[in-house]
């Protein structure tokens, strides 16, 4: 097999195994009443806080539209708060939101973790870690070819 046929089945697999792993955590969270997408939100709130809308998005890989119904739906549940200083809006996790991320932080994480601890040994898992983030590096500067 060519390195370019390689490289294709690679990114096809990762793409399917990226997709399969949110469809399980989508079905996972639900036993907290929130989506992937609302967890990374949180986490992200959690990790960051105070930040704009504008941070937040430039985090996570949601649109601006996306991004501004999410954070109206979290408000209304009880999970941020909006503040603003002056010009300056920024988003904050409200005890509701703290409370939901210590319960399924750790639920999800063991969660996710059980994917490469069931069929990697330490070693692989360090391995793939390695290679996966110098692929990430490499996509960070990566120029669109020309047509």
């Amino acid at each position: 097999m060519d390195q370019h046929t390689l490289g294709s089945l690679t990114w096809l697999r990762l793409m399917r195994f990226g997709n399969q792993s949110n469809q399980l955590s989508n079905d996972f969270l639900k036993r907290f009443q929130i989506t992937t997408a609302q967890f990374d939100v949180l986490m992200q709130i959690s990790t960051f806080q105070p930040l704009t809308q504008s941070e937040l998005a430039e985090k996570v890989i949601v649109t601006q539209g996306g991004m501004s119904r999410m954070l109206a739906r979290l408000e209304q549940d009880g999970y941020i708060t909006r503040k603003q200083d002056w010009k300056t809006k920024t988003i904050v996790l409200s005890n509701k939101g703290k409370d939901i991320l210590d319960i399924a932080m750790p639920a999800q994480l063991a969660f996710q973790t059980s994917f490469f601890n069931e069929a990697l040994t330490e070693e692989e898992t360090k391995t793939l870690y390695t290679l996966l983030t110098k692929i990430h590096k490499n996509s960070e500067n990566k120029q669109l070819p020309p047509l």
